[in-house]
């Protein structure tokens, strides 16, 4: 493999080269967020596991979601944490392709995900007299299975198209993770095809994902409107805005970095439109999608107090 690349490490530029700014992203930033994001999906995940009565079809989607917030999060922010501390920006060849797949991997899965739940909220709320019959569990495990094999898929191809490539002398990847537009630019191999991969492969899901949420949206903002109480239509209006904030931003920063021409990039304006959406938007998720749902703040409340009195 050596041999084929021409390089055996590659160096992780990160945000910043000023260690200053570094200790700042370290302490402040990054690690705050990754502790939060930890936290509220791991709380989110046992909260549901623990209670009986969340063992319904929308807190599975939940689990699930919090789960691959969770993965997603942690293919990136750990390595750079550890580079940041330690003040070593290496990563071996293996260990930037396993990035590179995992982070393709969970990423398309999370965005596929988020498709799922729209069209589950908008089965809830503008159908559910019909919600249980059309939701039955085969078609819940079915839409579950389908964004974690095919988000495997995809991130495969990428991977073993990527490890065709060869690296001459350039190992220098401006970026704080193994990047597939990054690693593609710093080849001294033709790269032509993986550039067509990554519009075809990943911009349906993408594209595709982003669509379905914002049509099953339509009819939830109007089946609301007609709530006839203002408390409560304020509040289902805040939420779908929170849900639509959220998801917008993700999509959009995505669309920004992987599907505008090339000549439009500039490695810092993609390094901050990848914090975006790789770290910034997964830290309220389980606050949004969960942590403020009445149901799972009981169960929460039941498993904090599990834990406090097995400890006394």
């Amino acid at each position: 493999m050596g041999n084929q690349t021409g390089v055996l490490d590659f160096l992780l530029l990160g945000l910043s080269d000023q260690p200053e700014q570094q200790q700042l992203l370290f302490r402040l930033l990054f690690l705050g967020m990754y502790f939060i994001a930890t936290l509220g999906n791991l709380l989110t995940i046992l909260a549901i596991c623990f209670d009986s009565h969340l063992y319904t079809l929308m807190y599975f989607f939940l689990a699930n979601l919090s789960f691959l917030d969770l993965c997603f999060t942690s293919t990136t922010i750990p390595k750079m944490l550890i580079n940041y501390s330690l003040g070593s920006n290496a990563i071996s060849y293996a260990e930037c392709l396993a990035q590179m797949y995992f982070y393709i991997a969970f990423g398309a899965s999370d965005s596929i995900l988020l498709s799922v739940m729209a069209y589950d909220h908008y089965l809830a709320v503008c159908h559910p007299l019909h919600y249980c019959t059309i939701m039955t569990s085969c078609l819940c495990a079915l839409l579950v299975a389908v964004p974690w094999v095919s988000a495997h898929l995809i991130s495969m191809v990428h991977a073993v198209m990527i490890a065709q490539l060869s690296f001459c002398t350039n190992n220098k990847i401006p970026h704080f993770f193994c990047d597939i537009n990054a690693l593609i630019k710093i080849s001294c191999s033709d790269a032509h095809v993986n550039e067509i991969l990554v519009f075809l492969l990943t911009g349906p899901i993408v594209l595709i994902s982003f669509t379905c949420i914002l049509v099953s949206y339509t009819p939830i903002v109007f089946a609301v409107w007609k709530v006839p109480s203002a408390h409560g239509k304020w509040k289902a209006f805040s939420t779908c805005g929170s849900h639509l904030s959220v998801v917008s931003l993700f999509f959009g920063t995505i669309i920004g970095v992987y599907f505008n021409p090339s000549s439009t990039h500039t490695a810092q304006k993609d390094m901050i439109a990848t914090v975006i959406y790789a770290v910034v938007t997964p830290t309220p998720n389980p606050f949004i999608y969960s942590l403020w749902n009445k149901d799972l703040k009981r169960a929460l409340g039941k498993l904090l107090d599990l834990q406090c009195f097995s400890k006394g």
